[in-house]
Order: structure tokens, then sequence, then C-alpha cells
């Protein structure tokens, strides 16, 4: 498997996956089309039964969609989601997929970064390394690809109000605390730990597996239409004249630069000042 943002080796049933989009793991286009070239390869490969997703950058695991390429980026979704673009539908087809996927978790992850790793079936995060947040509210925006779903099942509506309408960083271990994740591990034991865990679940029966996914899905998982109708506010809200007013002001002031984004959480009330 040869892809321009993505570093992928196979060992046995286990697909280990680095993301490797500079400058900053931004999901723009040829992110997306990989991760879908991806699910398919694997999905088609009988020989693939777990995807793990780590980040070649330290600082950023996804950073967010490049909100310079909104229509571009949902439309290189289509080839998985029954030809409608849809980051949201994309990423619910890989929580829905037979595959089980496991996050790596290091450095930022926001937004769609954020909800990327939530319809993984598994995230686990480097202590003292990975740090989280929905910003879209900062922006006039909604979370528009699963986040507010998940959220609200893992975390309960209190908290999952608490973390998307605050637009704050969280780290690791109060993703832990809140249910972000299913557990922090120290930076230099999480590789072996997600490693170790993905081979086990691969040595089991297939079918057995896929069931235990399909039974939990549906008591756990979002109808696909509730997904749809998040995407689509996002949409909607993206193309309204103060989400694309407060957009500018963010682009001017360094926003989808790796040095400004360190601190995002900091700016974003900022952006609504003149």
């Amino acid at each position: 498997m040869n892809f321009e943002t993505l570093d992928v080796e196979q060992a046995g049933a286990v697909l280990s996956v680095a993301i490797s989009a500079p400058p900053m793991n931004l999901l723009g286009p040829a992110l997306v089309r990989d991760l879908v070239a991806l699910i398919q390869q694997a999905e088609a490969d009988d020989t693939v039964q777990v995807l793990v997703f780590s980040s070649a950058d330290p600082d950023y695991f996804i950073s967010h969609v490049d909100i310079l390429q909104i229509p571009e980026y949902r439309q290189a979704t289509v080839n998985l989601t029954g030809g409608e673009p849809s980051i949201g539908l994309l990423f619910r087809y890989l929580s829905n997929s037979r595959l089980v996927s496991i996050a790596q978790i290091a450095g930022r992850l926001r937004g769609a970064g954020s909800e990327f790793a939530l319809a993984c079936d598994m995230r686990f995060a480097a202590a003292g390394r990975a740090i989280f947040a929905q910003p879209e509210i900062g922006f006039g925006l909604v979370p528009g690809a699963g986040g507010m779903q998940h959220l609200t099942r893992l975390m309960g509506r209190g908290r999952a109000l608490e973390v998307i309408l605050s637009g704050n960083d969280f780290d690791s271990e109060l993703a832990e605390q809140y249910g972000w994740v299913n557990r922090a591990l120290p930076a230099d034991e999480i590789g072996g730990f997600v490693i170790s865990l993905a081979h086990r679940i691969a040595a089991f029966p297939a079918g057995a597996r896929r069931q235990i996914k399909e039974r939990i899905n549906a008591i756990a998982l979002a109808p696909t239409e509730d997904f749809r109708r998040d995407s689509n506010a996002f949409g909607a809200a993206a193309s309204n004249a103060e989400s694309q007013r407060l957009s500018k002001v963010a682009l001017s002031r360094g926003f989808q630069t790796r040095d400004w984004e360190m601190d995002l959480a900091q700016e974003l009330p900022g952006l609504a000042q003149p």
C-alpha cells in the first residue's frame, strides 16, 4: 500500500498506519483520499483484521479540517459514503467496518481530528503528550463529523456540552477521566501496549469479532441520519457570513500554521473581537 499522506506497515493481521501530512496533518483532500483508499484496500484483504492509527508528527495527530478546501475534502469521501460528500459519513463507515480500528494518540487532535479518533473503535492517549478539543464554536460552527454524537454517548450531556461549548483544550489525563479515550498511558509504553492489544484482538475468530462490533454498534453508534444531519449543519454554518468572517480573521492571525495553533484554545475567544 503506497499513499501520499500515510506510512503503512503490515505485521500479520495488523496494519500500522502513521499519518504524515506536513506541515501539521490537516485533514485535506489528499489525506481524505488516502484514508478512503486505505479502508477500501484493507477491507478487501482478508488477511487484515486490525488498523492502528498513529501520527508521524509528535505535535499533531490530525489538527482539524483544512478550511480552505472544504468542498474538495468532502468530495473525496464519496467512494465510501454512497456518493454523499461527508466526512461524518466517512467516519461512521469506519466505525461500522468489519475492521477493528485503534487510535494511538500523541499530539493535538482538534475538530475533525478528534472526530476521526472518536470514530475508531478504541482510543489510547500518550500521557502528557495528547491534547483534545472541539474548537468549532470559535468559528461559529458545530462539530459536523460525529463529535456531538460520540461525545454525548461517551461523556454524558454535561461534559459533552462543556467540551463543545468551551472549545477548550483537554489534556490526556482529563480526556481519560471524561471518557474521551479508553485510557492514558505513559508515552514510552503506549506503543507496545497498543500493538500487543491489536495482535491479541486479531488472533480471535473473525466471525465473533464482527458480531460483537455489530451488536455494540447497534447499541452505541448513532444512526446514519444523525451523522448526516450534523454534517449538513456544519456545511451550512461554514457558508454563512459570520463563520466566513471569523475564519478570515483566524487565517490572518496565523490559523492553519503549526506554531500559532500550538495554543489554539487561547486564541479562540479573541477571534470575535475587532
